[in-house]
């Protein structure tokens, strides 16, 4: 499945190989959009290989110092979203107020409907990486997450769990939902990291 119009490519270019170029915004997804009707409902949970576990609800996510971060996008599908910005809460932040243990080497997202994503440690924490309310000014929308998502740009986007509501950190890395589906354990766009063979 491919959105957009082709872009010429050069080796300076910010589109990885074999994606098309969009400037909407698809919604992919398997399963149900969760919808809150009220916040107080939800909660995201911190957990695993931490000195303390942490559960923080949405106002108090809303407390913790935000950060602004302008990205590109990329989807395993063959789409990229160029320009982007969020606005959320870095991984970084959240991982301090937990304290991951020597031991955690990776992270897994868990979401809505038991869906996970894995990722290694060094990419959760990278400093492009955090969990987002907002998306170029406007608040998430259902489809896209809301009401908090990971965006970890640098890894293709179905490593950006939406409808977000723990974070695991883990010695051992376990396959996600997409990975236990055939889809590659790390995801890196510029490799086209796209199925466990790739």
């Amino acid at each position: 499945m491919y959105f957009g119009k082709t872009r010429k490519k050069g080796p300076s270019d910010r589109v990885p190989p074999n994606q098309n170029v969009t400037t909407s915004f698809p919604v992919l997804h398997y399963g149900n959009v969760p919808h809150y009707k009220n916040l107080e409902e939800w909660n995201l949970k911190i957990f695993g290989l931490v000195e303390k576990e942490v559960i923080l609800s949405y106002k108090e996510m809303m407390a913790l110092p935000q950060m602004t971060s302008g990205n590109d996008i990329h989807c395993v599908t063959g789409w990229s979203k160029l320009d982007n910005v969020w606005e959320g809460v870095s991984t970084q932040e959240l991982a301090k107020l937990a304290g991951p243990t020597a031991g955690a080497k990776y992270v897994i997202l868990h979401a809505e409907e038991n869906w996970t994503a894995n990722l290694p440690i060094e990419d959760f924490l990278n400093e492009t990486s955090l969990l987002a309310h907002s998306h170029n000014g406007a608040q998430l929308t259902p489809e896209h997450g809301y009401p908090l998502r990971a965006v970890i740009p640098h890894l293709y986007f179905w490593k950006s769990a939406k409808w977000l509501r723990g974070i695991e950190f883990s010695a051992e890395n376990r396959p996600g939902f997409w990975e236990e589906n055939g889809y590659h354990m790390y995801g890196d766009p510029w490799k086209e990291q796209r199925m466990t063979w790739d």
